[in-house]
């Protein structure tokens, strides 16, 4: 099939061989099926394939795609000219080579701000894997090679270009999910990312409650204001963190944890997107997931979860290997839907484990 072609050629083209996806020829199952069988149980590819290439970067949309995943992450920042861009954070210098060439466009504090560079400027970076800002020293040491920084910084037009076009082309129907990324600091800044955003959604006709996309926040007061004041009518995800990461001005985690929480969001939004330990504490003595009341009340208040992160290279302490994690996300604890740097992995676990 085109798909499992196209898988070929992405892993071909960069070098690698992913999971043993494609060395499980008794698996029978290729992407597009995958992902049928799949439905009900999402596979979010966080910031794209970006276990196996440099997170946000339209090769590694391409590689999530190929893999069969049924959404594509997107994190959103503004430039300096106001477009919206494809990055996890407003600082843009621990997946770029800004210091080396802009080098006196830091801040007092020391680091790099998307939002201080036109696009055409954030164009001329090379992005890379994910370093320390202190040591230089890549966070994920197994992944794609730091030093092999050819990728570029994405616009979110170019993003949903590149997921229409290969629903186009492949018949399927894969999902975004992009997340407005701090629109406290850019209101500081002058800007309205959370209206930016949205216009640009409603432009290519994710603007409903059918439409095949999701829009997250960590932010509460401005999940609502999406909501309420812009009036925005498709799929929202409230994102969870934790107060010690330092919560939003307004955003109480330890509430939005709480039966009350839980209530007040499901007036609100569609879903949510805990952080894994928040849904899941550990395992029992028989090796079941212990479902925290989180979980529970936002599963008795229909709300759709989608907890984050999965990742093979870093996985939670209870769990030995990704099936024993997906064993106790899906089959125990019931999720809807994981976000994963590996999604060929996940997408393959579910065509062994269908549904009952």
């Amino acid at each position: 099939m085109l798909v499992q072609k196209m898988i070929r050629t992405a892993l071909l083209s960069v070098g690698l061989s992913v999971g043993g996806f494609l060395m499980a020829p008794g698996l029978g199952v290729t992407p597009a099926a995958a992902q049928d069988i799949t439905q009900e149980r999402m596979v979010i590819a966080h910031r794209g394939a970006s276990g196996y290439l440099p997170e946000h970067t339209l090769p590694a949309v391409a590689l999530a795609y190929g893999m069969g995943a049924d959404y594509i992450e997107q994190d959103v920042v503004l430039s300096k000219d106001g477009v919206p861009v494809i990055l996890h954070d407003i600082h843009i210098d621990t997946t770029t080579d800004v210091a080396a060439k802009f080098p006196d466009r830091k801040r007092e504090d020391g680091r790099y701000y998307a939002i201080d560079f036109t696009l055409a400027e954030l164009k001329t970076l090379n992005v890379t894997e994910r370093f320390k800002a202190d040591t230089g020293e890549q966070v994920f040491g197994g992944r794609f090679p730091k030093e092999f920084g050819m990728f570029k910084i994405p616009t979110l037009d170019e993003e949903i270009m590149m997921i229409q076009g290969l629903n186009k082309s492949n018949k399927r129907e894969v999902g975004i999910y992009p997340e407005i990324k701090d629109p406290a600091f850019h209101h500081a800044e002058g800007k309205d990312i959370a209206k930016t955003v949205i216009t640009v959604l409603e432009k290519w006709g994710y603007n409903n409650p059918s439409s095949n996309s999701f829009v997250q926040s960590f932010d509460w007061a401005e999940t609502k204001r999406i909501r309420n004041e812009l009036g925005y009518q498709g799929k929202l995800v409230q994102l969870i963190g934790e107060n010690r990461w330092g919560a939003p001005k307004g955003t109480d985690y330890d509430y939005l944890k709480s039966d009350d929480g839980i209530v007040e969001m499901a007036g609100v939004v569609d879903g949510i997107g805990p952080w894994l330990p928040q849904v899941i504490e550990g395992l029992s003595a028989d090796g079941k997931a212990i479902m925290t009341p989180t979980l529970i009340a936002a599963q008795r208040a229909q709300l759709m979860i989608h907890p984050y992160t999965l990742r093979a290279d870093s996985l939670p302490k209870w769990a030995g290997d990704m099936d024993i994690a997906l064993d106790a996300i899906f089959d125990d604890a019931g999720i809807d839907g994981i976000f994963t740097d590996f999604p060929d992995q996940v997408v393959q676990y579910l065509a062994e484990h269908p549904a009952s």
